[in-house]
């Protein structure tokens, strides 16, 4: 007689379950924490002789357990000693490396939990290893630390990614075989792609497909039902390296080159401008997003994106989020698109005192139309970008001259170009730049 799929499952779990019945309490303790008899192949270290394992994962997948149960394994055996994580900002490597449900603490045997000393950024082992929290925001903080392993989370959205890699591979020089992880979704970044070319890096891959009996059901049916099938979903769920799309109005290799060093200071803005882009809904999700940009035009004549302040939030608090921006930067103008409830949005920026004129723009033209003059300016040198925007170039290299082929809304996209079109194209633009390059002293 044939024995079904569901009955051979059924039979398995069953004898699982006779089997922990008869463990202990430590037995059971020391099963849990038992990584390789949990993980999935691809979030094993490879074998073999490397510097780099690079492991590429979609949304979901078990990169982070993999990048803290790496680092487990490594304090357990004594290779690892002085040990640099470093994430995108200082909150995420705390948030999720550390104290996050995957992070070091939650996945460590009670008796060999490191300590965490939040003002001191590090971490202590029993055993005496020490790991300290970096930035990518502050490459220049691994600029003279050594180690002998580190770990980099979602290293495709550091905002200065080339100098905070270089910095850290110069220090990672002790021990008889230092190595590192990466654990990533993917981008199309040259500097990503120069460390997949190296010879000593090991690539493997997963997607959030494999991950699925670890996601809440109504998280991973939600990001199938919006995203399953696009560009976006190849990207951010099925863990693909996308290569530029043909036609597209913004390539990475555009992006990468207009990208200011990290320390390199813009010029003194002689106008700022925050360009909004409303939802038109009540907040609260993803979908809800209200892109806001903060852009400036430098004396040089120059743009220059200086911030994304981009939220979710309900219209008091994107109103409030919107005037953050323009205090932050000292702009001159609001420029908000109205063809999303118009009086909505006049009255929520009132209602926010933003402390800048607030200007109101219908959109008469196709977002191709109103973009392919902005992307002009990026191909003519004439836009700067003060550091990364990874969620910001991901809208803007969906842009081709036959749509915006991304997932969702280009929210931030469409609130640059909007603060761009402000800036640099408007038939009175120059007027407020004359007058404050006067008033500081230029003669024109």
């Amino acid at each position: 007689m044939p024995v079904s799929r569901a009955s051979l499952l059924a039979s398995d779990r069953n004898r699982l379950e006779a089997f922990f019945a008869r463990l202990g309490a430590r037995e059971l303790a020391v099963l849990r924490h038992d990584w390789p008899v949990w993980a999935r192949p691809e979030q094993l270290p490879p074998h073999g002789s490397w510097t780099t394992w690079l492991y590429m994962g979609g949304r979901g997948a078990g990169k982070t357990r993999a990048g803290a149960e790496w680092i487990r394994a490594r304090v357990a055996s004594g290779t690892g000693r002085r040990i640099a994580l470093v994430a995108s900002t200082a909150a995420d490597a705390r948030d999720v490396m550390i104290e996050g449900e995957s992070g070091l603490l939650a996945i460590s045997h009670a008796w060999e939990r490191p300590d965490f000393e939040p003002s001191r950024r590090r971490l202590i082992w029993p055993n005496g290893a020490v790991a300290k929290l970096y930035s990518a925001e502050r490459p220049d903080a691994l600029r003279g630390p050594q180690h002998d392993t580190a770990w980099c989370d979602e290293l495709a959205k550091w905002t200065y990614l080339e100098q905070a890699w270089d910095n850290l591979q110069l220090g990672l020089r002790l021990g008889a075989a230092p190595q590192q992880v990466i654990t990533t979704t993917p981008r199309a970044l040259a500097a990503l792609k120069s460390i997949i070319a190296r010879s000593d890096t090991v690539l493997t891959r997963g997607t959030s497909y494999d991950n699925r009996a670890n996601l809440a059901p109504a998280f991973f049916a939600e990001i199938i039902r919006r995203y399953e099938g696009t560009r976006f979903g190849r990207q951010e769920i099925d863990a693909e390296l996308l290569e530029d799309i043909a036609g597209a109005l913004w390539t990475r290799r555009m992006l990468d080159a207009v990208r200011l060093a990290q320390g390199t200071a813009p010029p003194q803005m002689v106008r700022v401008v925050v360009g909004v882009d409303p939802s038109g809904t009540r907040g609260g999700d993803d979908r809800d997003s209200v892109g806001i940009i903060a852009a400036g035009k430098g004396v040089d004549g120059l743009g220059y994106v200086l911030a994304d302040f981009t939220c979710s939030l309900s219209p008091a608090g994107w109103g409030r989020r919107i005037a953050e921006a323009a205090c932050a930067h000292r702009a001159d103008c609001v420029v908000a698109e109205a063809n999303f409830g118009g009086a909505m949005v006049e009255s929520v920026l009132a209602a926010a005192n933003v402390g800048a004129r607030v200007k109101m723009v219908t959109a008469s033209r196709g977002k191709i139309v109103r973009a392919e003059p902005i992307a002009a300016l990026y191909e003519q040198d004439r836009i700067k970008h003060t550091g990364a925007f990874p969620a910001l170039e991901d809208q803007l290299v969906a842009f081709t001259t036959d749509g915006y082929v991304g997932g969702g809304s280009p929210d931030r996209a469409d609130a640059m170009i909007w603060a761009l079109t402000e800036l640099m194209l408007q038939d009175n633009a120059m007027e407020p730049w004359f007058a404050q390059a006067r008033a500081a002293g230029f003669r024109l």
